[in-house]
């Protein structure tokens, strides 16, 4: 896993994505040098701010998806995308993001037949997208169902899909069972609520690409209303969660 982590990192060379440096091998242990990111988790500093709004969760959005776009456009994919994994490039911007911990991505191959696709049962739950869970050969598309559940989670403070018992929890998400809850998601625009559910689409061959996220209305238009700040139960919202996600422990099983 750390060299395929390794072989990853070294064809990463955009802005969003942390950048490997070095590399001494000893004897006896492997060293990265990695880039120096100190702004901590993005959930994390949305928590301790006191202005958060649909604009910024839009900026982080755009970032997320421009290094999607560019490590699909490399034959990678994430496999674990999730908020952990999204940290703030210093302690002064609040939106400034990287992608890290490429632990379980792949490079994978334009497939043929169904017996390229990858099928090793590996991903975060309430993240992992359902063709995962339906063990029958998925692709690059999940990383866009996981993007679709960070945007959800980034405008409202809940996911999309959540139950302490696991078999639940599976099942809606194998039936992309959610809502837009009222008041939660009453000031929150058509537009963003749109690219959600061209998101978290059953089908991944219905599902955004990330070039086709980028081109969606919502980051082509910036209303007034949505630099308004989120009510504070938003923040409120977002802590519990962030607090629970922490203790769920990352899934992976040995396979293609």
């Amino acid at each position: 896993m750390l060299k395929n982590e390794v072989d990853i990192l070294k064809k990463m060379e955009n802005p969003y994505i942390i950048k490997l440096y070095d590399i001494f091998d000893s004897e006896d242990d492997l060293y990265l040098v990695m880039e120096l990111v100190t702004g901590g988790e993005l959930f994390d500093r949305i928590v301790e701010r006191e202005q958060y709004s649909e604009a910024n969760a839009k900026e982080v959005m755009r970032q997320l998806l421009v290094a999607i776009q560019y490590f699909h456009s490399q034959g990678v994919v994430h496999r674990d995308l999730k908020p952990e994994n999204l940290l703030l490039e210093n302690e002064r911007d609040d939106t400034n993001i990287k992608v890290t911990d490429f632990g379980l991505s792949r490079i994978f191959v334009e497939r043929v037949d169904a017996q390229e696709m990858m099928r090793t049962a590996c991903g975060t739950p309430g993240y992992v997208a359902p063709e995962v869970l339906f063990c029958k050969g998925y692709d690059r598309e999940v990383d866009m169902w996981s993007a679709g559940v960070i945007l959800y989670i980034l405008l409202c403070g809940y996911p999309p899909f959540y139950s302490d018992n696991e078999p639940e929890l599976f099942e809606s998400i194998m039936k992309a069972d959610y809502t837009f809850h009222s008041p939660y998601w009453d000031h929150i625009s058509d537009e963003a609520k749109d690219l959600i559910t061209h998101l978290l689409v059953l089908n991944p061959k219905h599902r955004y690409t990330a070039v086709e996220a980028l081109e969606h209305p919502w980051f082509k238009h910036d209303r007034d209303s949505s630099r308004t700040p989120m009510a504070p139960q938003m923040r409120e919202t977002l802590k519990k969660h962030n607090s629970q996600r922490k203790s769920q422990v990352t899934v992976s099983h040995k396979g293609k």
